[in-house]
């Protein structure tokens, strides 16, 4: 599970600086923030979170902002600094990375890949949290996970695997009806998207490769290979091609050995059935 920098709910100069930058374009602008919220298709109360510095704003709205503000390219530039407000400095080079990636793999043994979780699941996941994240930084938590999720409708999308140990099906996290709609939105999201394939590892599969715990794989559209490898305190992301490559070897070997997609579609539609 990725953690966000920051806990304090005091906005940090970086928030404060984008805001006063959003406010200062849309003034500049002519507009009201009643006329650019209907231009930029967001609540007038999120325009006015995000000038406040009380929201950190999406990727998605500084590039709109921009080009209805006539900024200039000012505010597309602030995706940088707002990108380090939203990911902690370990996995703020793989978020960026993922956004261009031509390969995404995964390996999961608690809970449903980050791109595939419903925004009940992710509020669910941050609220277990202990010690407790203020409701602002799961607020925080909840927006920087499903904006990741827009790589999935990307044009030349990612070529997406998973592979996910059948325990992760049966944890009720968020209580059974929340774990009902991610199960089915996992299933629909298999269908919807042919970059995108699910695996699942039974739990009668008593000794396979990934025994050793989760990874996370992604190959750039330069040719690069990372891994990313998430553990109590040191989490970290790995490059050394040596060390990639064996990584990379033996999620080939739990793919084999974890059932085929469409056995993986009927365990996961047998599960819903019986919540």
């Amino acid at each position: 599970m990725v953690v966000a920098v920051g806990t304090s709910n005091e906005p940090s100069q970086v928030r404060r600086l984008v805001g006063d930058l959003i406010r200062i374009h849309r003034v500049r602008a002519g507009l009201t923030q009643k006329d650019a919220s209907e231009k930029l298709l967001v609540s007038e109360s999120l325009l006015g979170a995000y000038e406040r510095a009380e929201r950190i704003p999406s990727l998605e709205f500084l590039r709109d902002a921009d080009k209805v503000f006539d900024a200039g390219g000012a505010l597309k530039a602030c995706a940088e600094l707002v990108d380090g407000e939203k990911y902690p400095p370990k996995f703020l080079d793989w978020a960026k990375l993922e956004r261009a990636a031509r390969v995404i793999s995964a390996y999961e043994t608690m809970l449903i890949p980050g791109l595939l979780q419903t925004e009940e699941y992710v509020y669910a996941l941050f609220r277990s949290r202990v010690p407790a994240y203020s409701e602002a930084e799961i607020v925080r938590l909840v927006e920087a996970r499903l904006e990741r999720q827009a790589v999935l409708g990307r044009t030349s999308p990612p070529r997406i695997g998973y592979v996910i140990e059948e325990s992760v099906l049966d944890r009720t996290l968020g209580g059974p009806e929340v774990l009902k709609e991610q199960l089915r939105h996992l299933l629909d999201c298999t269908k919807r998207f042919n970059h995108l394939t699910v695996q699942v590892m039974p739990s009668a599969q008593h000794t396979h490769a990934g025994l050793m715990g989760p990874m996370q794989l992604m190959s750039t559209a330069e040719g690069r290979t990372l891994v990313y490898v998430e553990a109590h305190g040191d989490d970290r992301l790995i490059s050394k091609p040596d060390r990639v490559s064996d990584q990379f070897d033996l999620f080939g070997i739990l793919r084999a050995q974890a059932l085929n997609p469409w056995m993986s579609a009927e365990i996961i539609e047998t599960k819903v059935g019986q919540l």
